[in-house]
């Protein structure tokens, strides 16, 4: 099982990017998938989640300027950032759970700056 993230990269305060989380080796269709950010010298940290229905929840501090989504058919879930802001600054992972399972990806670099 492997989940590839991707998208990550510098961009301003106030514009937007779009994570990727491709998993292979597995489905997981139906199985819950989150989102999670690690800053430098903090904990990680939950960002969003979802869970096999579609039903999704934001941590506060994101609600409103992201939206996670998913493409059952690329087995695949969508991190869309927008209105970023320096805080928002981290090393972002996809996770998913499958079978009491955890699986984690590598992280992709997020860096808000001017």
């Amino acid at each position: 099982v492997q989940l590839q993230a991707s998208g990550g990269g510098l961009v301003q305060p106030g514009g937007s990017l779009r994570l990727s989380c491709a998993a292979s080796g597995r489905r997981f269709s139906g199985n819950p998938m989150g989102w999670y950010r690690q800053a430098p010298g903090q904990q990680r940290e939950f960002v969003a989640g979802m869970v096999g229905g579609g039903y999704t929840t934001y941590a506060e501090s994101v609600r409103g300027r992201f939206t996670m989504s998913r493409d059952i058919a690329k087995n695949t879930v969508y991190l869309q950032m927008n209105s970023l802001k320096p805080e928002d600054t981290a090393v972002y992972y996809c996770k998913a759970s499958k079978g009491g399972v955890e699986y984690w990806g590598q992280g992709t670099l997020v860096t808000v700056s001017s």
